[in-house]
């Protein structure tokens, strides 16, 4: 039955495709038995626009939160009879304001539940573009890629602190553009970074969160899904919960790479999978035992070309 809990449509996102309805039946015509709705929180300030969105203002927004809010609702109603819908939202952290908002949000809209993630440091975009990615670590950190490491860890944790989210979104997206697919990010090894994020683990794991090992990595060319293979093992060794994701930014997208993913958890001994999913009345965190060993992964799709991959993946050494 595996599933996916971080979700967009280019209904409500600029830089995905297709429309919200289009990732629900592609989620059902794969199998799927619970899907994660989690379009983007609005940002705030007009200065956090992104390039493709020069023609909007902040209140459009909300707007379109809300209206993504509402069509998630009619959707989870819709299919009920054939897919569990859960209806959350990804976070934003830019300022301080930002949590206080989301937090606002949640309550607004009841959402289901929350995926936590950091996609600026410092104010500054950190996952929009190479270009973006550079700025900021040549501009803002001076070239010194370890020092925005620190940050971005430093700034996970007051979002997991302000929100406990019950995913964690791309835990280690901060090496989006700095690493490549033969080696992982070194600056993970290195004690402050490394400190910071095993805190980071700890903390996410007090509360019960669910790690997602997101595949989406594979789409920016990286060698291991977020998170990276030394931290996904010190997640494992904790006791973490971890789940599966495709980051999926269209219906195309959904299940993106998961045939490669099944083989990265089995890799690394992962076998039980946790999912959200709606028992005695509210949004708990369940688990499926001998989850990467379950039929779903024996489906037909998964083994075609272009339906995520199933070629098995090359095994390197940790870092």
């Amino acid at each position: 039955m595996p599933f996916t809990f971080h979700t967009h449509s280019g209904q409500f996102c600029r830089h995905a495709s297709g429309d919200l309805e289009g990732v629900v039946r592609a989620a059902i015509s794969k199998g799927m038995l619970v899907l994660g709705l989690s379009e983007h929180m609005p940002r705030q300030r007009t200065q956090d626009l992104y390039p493709e969105e020069s023609d909007m203002t902040t209140q459009d927004l909300y707007t379109a939160f809300s209206s993504y809010v509402a069509e998630a609702r009619r959707l989870q109603a819709k299919y009920a009879g054939q897919i569990e819908i859960l209806v959350g939202a990804e976070t934003e952290y830019i300022t301080g304001d930002s949590l206080l908002e989301a937090k606002r949000l949640r309550q607004e809209h009841a959402l289901d539940y929350l995926v936590g993630s950091v996609h600026h440091i410092d104010e500054q975009p950190l996952d929009f573009s190479q270009d973006l990615y550079d700025r900021l670590a040549v501009d803002h950190f001076k070239g010194d890629r370890a020092a925005m490491f620190a940050r971005y860890f430093d700034q996970q944790l007051e979002l997991l602190q302000a929100l406990q989210p019950e995913v964690i979104g791309h835990f280690d997206l901060v090496r989006i553009f700095g690493a490549t697919a033969s080696v992982g990010d070194p600056l993970l090894e290195s004690e402050e970074v490394r400190r910071r994020a095993s805190r980071n683990i700890d903390y996410a794991i007090s509360y019960g969160a669910l790690f997602e090992v997101n595949s989406r990595a594979w789409k920016k060319g990286l060698r291991d899904a977020y998170p990276q293979r030394d931290l996904l093992a010190e997640i494992l060794r904790k006791g973490g919960r971890v789940t599966v994701s495709d980051d999926c930014h269209g219906e195309n997208d959904v299940g993106m790479y998961y045939g490669r993913l099944r083989a990265y958890l089995q890799e690394m001994g992962a076998h039980d999978l946790w999912y959200l999913r709606r028992d005695e009345g509210r949004v708990q965190a369940l688990v499926l035992e001998g989850g990467t060993e379950h039929d779903f992964w024996t489906a037909q799709w998964l083994a075609e070309e272009g339906g995520g991959g199933s070629a098995r993946m090359t095994t390197t050494p940790p870092l």
